[in-house]
């Protein structure tokens, strides 16, 4: 009977696919971006706010009209949460509380033009706290390498 060589030299591995190229990440880049925007708005109208209650009457009108810059950027905001929900396959939830949001800075207008202040105030605080959270979120948010990949 033959004694059988072991090889010394293993055979190649056969050849791994390509890696697929990394999923584009633009939908993150919006999200921060406009999670930014939102944030920074937010604060310009507390400023505003802030100002008019020092007297000048004129940051009334000023404060208004910021109002419905802030509502469009929300709506962006969730916009680009739900594309890094789906695209990304990111968490759920940021898209959730950014309509969420939506909801409660067109809460807050209708409560500023009714001048209910005792719930207008509040709720401003509260806008600002759930825009902070979820600007921190979306900085900190890192794609798994195995979503990023575009395996799945």
């Amino acid at each position: 009977m033959p004694h059988a060589v072991p090889e010394l030299i293993p055979a190649p591995a056969p050849a791994a696919p390509p890696e697929p190229p990394p999923r584009r990440r633009w939908p993150l880049r919006l999200l921060r971006a406009s999670a930014v925007l939102v944030l920074l708005d937010t604060l310009v109208q507390a400023a505003l706010a802030g100002l008019f209650v020092t007297g000048d009457l004129d940051l009334l009108a000023w404060h208004a009209a910021n109002a419905a810059v802030l509502g469009a950027l929300t709506v962006v905001q969730t916009a680009a949460a739900v594309l890094v929900w789906r695209l990304l396959r990111g968490p759920g939830w940021p898209a959730a509380a950014s309509a969420l949001l939506v909801v409660l800075v067109s809460v807050q207008q209708g409560l500023g033009e009714a001048r209910v202040l005792a719930g207008h105030m509040p709720l401003g605080m509260a806008v600002f706290g759930c825009a902070t959270a979820l600007t921190c979120w979306a900085h900190t948010y890192r794609p798994t390498a195995h979503v990023a990949g575009g395996a799945r």
